[in-house]
Parts: structure tokens; sequence; C-alpha cells
């Protein structure tokens, strides 16, 4: 399978990569999003595995892989809940960011230089879960990737997808407004060109072979500063979930 990074992506954030864990660095509007995040993601993984959010460790046992894992913002606190995780980035940048805060953290977590094709070609076994958080609007063939991602589940396994809608709005608020008025990101980290709506994500998904069961939307609040889930407003940035089909004949499978 040939490669999906987008070489002018990756450079983008390998530049930011000592940043990762700065909660008001270049990063400041994940670190804001997080919780909100995390929130959408333990929910849809303890529902489809039947695992109870209030154990001790409810996803012990299940492995997750964190595609695009950046420092590590998502790939801890799934590891702090019991999974066995593998973090990937493209940025060669991010891992030793990645691995450093990890280990201050006391966690043990598989960090690798590498992408969801490459990972493919290795005899990695399948993940009950795939995280794929903001990277999809990066990649230069979002049905190649996604086929990729579909082909690291195992079947019933599930992914959580998250990217940012194309419409005016969008260009309003995710390039001018956090690009040029907030500056919490720098000047070209999105192109708006490669937003994807949900309904186009929907398509894409299944035809990798995915079965789409969920989607909402991510609403920023100016005024108390915070993130919250809408499951009306997917106008900007949303998030969904979509699980590979039992059926060993479903497409995409490997």
């Amino acid at each position: 399978m040939s490669s999906t990074i987008d070489a002018g992506e990756i450079e983008k954030f390998q530049a930011m990569a000592a940043e990762w864990w700065d909660p008001n660095g270049k990063f400041k509007p994940l670190h804001m999003l997080n919780p909100c995040r995390l929130d959408y993601i333990t929910t849809q993984i303890a529902a489809e595995f039947d695992r109870d959010l209030k154990a001790e460790q409810p996803f012990d046992g299940l492995r997750i892989l964190d595609i695009g894992c950046g420092g590590g913002l998502l790939s801890e606190p799934m590891a702090r809940l019991g999974a066995t995780v593998v973090g990937v980035d493209a940025a060669e940048r991010n891992i030793p960011v990645a691995q450093a805060h990890a280990e201050q953290s006391r966690l043990d977590i598989d960090y690798r230089h590498t992408s969801a094709e490459d990972l493919l070609q290795t005899e990695e076994p399948v993940f009950d879960a795939v995280l794929n958080m903001e990277v999809v609007e990066h990649v230069s063939d979002p049905l190649a990737y996604l086929t990729a991602c579909h082909d690291l589940l195992r079947p019933g396994g599930i992914m959580i997808c998250s990217t940012i809608n194309r419409n005016p709005k969008s260009y309003l608020m995710a390039i001018i407004g956090a690009e040029h008025v907030m500056r919490w990101l720098p000047k070209g980290t999105h192109e708006w060109s490669k937003f994807i709506t949900p309904d186009e994500l929907f398509g894409l998904l299944e035809k990798a072979g995915m079965r789409p069961e969920d989607r909402m939307g991510f609403v920023f609040n100016p005024v108390s500063w915070s993130w919250r889930l809408s499951e009306r407003d997917l106008s900007v940035n949303y998030v969904t979930a979509s699980v590979r089909p039992e059926d060993a004949t479903d497409q995409g499978a490997a």
C-alpha cells in the first residue's frame, strides 16, 4: 500500500513538536478540547466493549492504536484506563517528546515513528480500537488512509475519527479565528480545501469497509471558554464512531 503521508503537513507539526505539553503553547486548542474528546472516546469504547468506566482500569485487556499521537495527549489517558497503547506518528520529532513525558508519568506506552500504512506491513496484531483524531484532514488520500485504519482493526473493533467540517463557518472559525485572530495555531496549519463534511466522511468510512454508527459536534463556548459535545451542531469540529463489521467479507478487510 502506498503512503498517504503529506510531507508538507508533517513538517508543520515537526516544527511544533517541543510544545505538545505546554497548555498555553501552540497546542492550547487541543488541551482545551481534550476533556471533551476523552468524554466521547471513553464513552464509545466502553459501550462497544461493555466496560464499566467506574472500574479501576476499565480498558484492561484492550489494545488501542493512537494514530497521529503527537505528544501523547490521548495515549496517556488510554494507558491510565488500563489499555495496551501503541502510539504512532509520521512526524519523527513527536516521538521522543511523547516517550519522555510517558516516562515521567510512569506509563508504559509503545510509541513509534511510523504510519498506518507502514504498520500494516508488519506482523502487528490487530487492535480493538483505533483513535484517528484530527489526522484525516492532513493526509494526501483520505480513502486509502481510512482503509488502512480499517485493516488495522479487528472485526468488531471501533474507530473514533474526528476532523473539521468544510463550510464558510469552519473557514471563519478554524482558520481566520484560530490561526489569524486568536493565534492558537501557526498560520497555514490547516487547508480549508482538505476539510471534510460529515456526510463525506461517513461515505469514506463506508467505502473503507467501516460501519458508521455515531457522530457529534465539538462546540466552543467563548463565554465559558470551554468545549461541549453537541448532537446537532457539527458545523466546525466533529467526531464520529464507526465499527469494523464482524463479517469477514466486509469491504476493505485484510
